[in-house]
């Protein structure tokens, strides 16, 4: 997997989501940020505060299966475990303006029953 700079930020807010640890995000997050998902499209950081988080630190954990750096992007795709074991899988782009990030893109996969993907 990569290791650049950008690479290592998306780890850390993962790990902080996780954690709940809000100052980690706050500190990766641009100020013009911009979230979307089939459920919040183009909320800003505001929006992804109040909307998203209330979720951080409440026993999941992320396994990164797929990182890609193109550019001003990083492209992930997480196996998710809830804090009730319940598993499923996502990709998330990152869109970064220097160091810091000013898009998250997410796209819903599918629920991981015995923890394999369908096929």
């Amino acid at each position: 997997m990569p290791t650049g700079d950008s690479a290592r930020v998306v780890r850390d807010v993962f790990e902080a989501f996780a954690a709940g640890d809000r100052a980690t995000v706050e500190r990766s997050f641009a100020e013009r940020f911009r979230f979307s998902s089939p459920l919040d499209v183009g909320l800003d950081r505001a929006g992804y505060f109040e909307r998203c988080w209330p979720g951080a630190g409440a026993g999941q954990r992320f396994d990164l299966v797929r990182m890609v750096e193109s550019g001003d992007e990083v492209i992930v795709t997480y196996e998710l475990t809830h804090g009730d074991g319940r598993r499923g899988r996502n990709t998330e782009v990152f869109t970064f303006d220097g160091e810091r990030i000013s898009e998250v893109e997410v796209y819903f996969g599918w629920d991981l029953e015995d923890g394999a993907p369908p096929g």
